[in-house]
């Protein structure tokens, strides 16, 4: 059923390799034509799928124009954390 927007939770994160292939054929011929809302721990992921960036840390939601500067936040986030 085609939507506007999608809410794409690991879009690829589970099944074999040709469920994967199948899973990312019918997702780049919805993007064609409607928005997404990618949540993945995958950068590479992300860096293929996406355009702007947000990331959430300790309740606030912060948004950047290009993804490469939500990931650089997002791990330097995760540096902190482990420290």
């Amino acid at each position: 059923m085609p939507f506007d927007t999608y809410l794409v939770d690991e879009v690829s994160a589970v099944g074999d390799a040709a469920f994967k292939a199948k899973s990312n054929r019918v997702f780049n011929e919805r993007m064609s034509t409607a928005g997404a809302i990618v949540v993945s721990h995958s950068m590479g992921m992300l860096r293929k799928t996406c355009q702007a960036g947000a990331v959430l840390e300790n309740g606030r939601l912060s948004y950047w124009h290009d993804i490469e500067d939500a990931i650089k936040q997002h791990l330097a986030n995760m540096r902190r954390a482990s420290a």
